[in-house]
């Protein structure tokens, strides 16, 4: 059978970057989204909402894949409510598959929460891994989505006989639009604003994270190492960390992301500033600056997510990831950090998202 990829979470970060290689790769892809992108050449659009198992039925009624790829998750008021609703659409997909009898792999991504805990909960004291984070870390003892929703694809592999990969990156450059995690992109907005105002470019997080070693992942890397593990038979049945590859400090890292805009860096300072109360007022200062340089989104909150960029830069410990399980089962892509973020602002800048 010709593999065929359903990608659940199309339109995001990860969902958008893994549909264009499946595609380069002549991989037929459907991209499951409530509101699908029509931006990706040669992307089927699925328009589904998984929490309506009906509607899921209809999307989904001529649609036979062999590798489902789960990049998409509801944010919710409480991590108990994290758990019912994205338990729920993990649950939802595969029932609404498993009569196909198509499905050979399941891939599901989730993150460093991990290891690190939920929102309600995240990296606390009580509740601090061993770093570097490996994969053999034992679940926490804190209600967690991401292990409800590990648990549904065990339970639909048990029944249906697929295969399945976890994968955890740590947090994700690349571009999209209307994300509700985009650190890159947030970034990239809030330099865009001190340049305009002639602010300095201050480090809104924490002591632990400026002066500790930090790594990240690239949504291409992230894509490459998915269809790598749905692909590769001793990866099947596995959980993987997934990052670049480098490891880098903030204290370091900072000013070359500042210096790229142009703008004056302003390091850690003895306190923390947080983007959420640095950002508040600004969102007609956004509206200004798209109209006076023509740029393609005038919604602040569409681009920048500062409470998410908030709680990674301001973790009170050093957060590195190990990848030796990835790389002693032969994969081998590395991406450097730094040519990551300017990728990412350079294609911001072609597509007229930032000035």
């Amino acid at each position: 059978m010709d593999k065929i990829a359903l990608v659940v979470g199309a339109s995001g970060i990860v969902g958008s970057n893994l549909s264009e290689r499946l595609i380069s790769y002549g991989w037929p892809t459907y991209g499951l989204a409530r509101n699908p992108s029509i931006e990706i050449e040669n992307l089927i659009p699925v328009a589904a909402d998984l929490l309506n198992k009906q509607n899921l039925t209809q999307a989904l009624e001529s649609v036979n894949p062999t590798h489902v790829f789960i990049t998409t998750w509801m944010r919710n008021e409480t991590e108990a409510e994290n758990i019912r609703v994205n338990s729920a659409m993990v649950r939802n997909l595969l029932e609404v598959l498993s009569p196909k009898k198509s499905v050979q792999h399941v891939a599901l991504v989730t993150g460093l929460k991990h290891y690190l805990g939920p929102f309600e909960a995240y990296a606390k004291d009580g509740f601090l891994p061993e770093t570097p984070l490996r994969e053999e870390h034992p679940r926490l003892d804190l209600e967690n989505f991401y292990y409800a929703q590990e648990d549904e694809v065990y339970a639909a592999a048990e029944r249906d006989g697929f295969t399945w990969s976890i994968h955890r990156p740590h947090t994700v450059i690349g571009k999209a639009v209307g994300n509700m995690m985009n650190l890159g992109t947030t970034l990239a907005v809030y330099a865009s604003i001190c340049k305009h105002m002639g602010r300095k470019f201050q480090w809104p997080g924490s002591a632990a994270q400026w002066n500790g070693i930090s790594d990240m992942t690239d949504a291409r890397v992230l894509a490459e190492h998915l269809i790598w593990a749905s692909t590769t038979n001793v990866a099947r049945n596995e959980a993987f960390n997934v990052v670049n590859g480098d490891i880098f400090r903030w204290s370091w890292h900072w000013g070359k992301l500042a210096k790229w805009f142009d703008v004056q860096a302003s390091g850690w300072d003895g306190t923390m500033h947080p983007l959420e109360k640095e950002m508040e007022n600004d969102a007609d200062v956004w509206t200004q600056i798209a109209q006076e340089f023509d740029l393609q989104e005038p919604a602040l909150n569409r681009l920048a997510s500062a409470w998410h960029t908030d709680l990674d830069l301001g973790r009170p410990i050093e957060v590195m990831t190990d990848m030796s399980k990835s790389r002693k089962l032969g994969f081998t892509v590395y991406q450097q950090t730094e040519e990551s973020f300017f990728d990412l602002f350079n294609k911001l800048r072609e597509d007229r998202l930032i000035p």
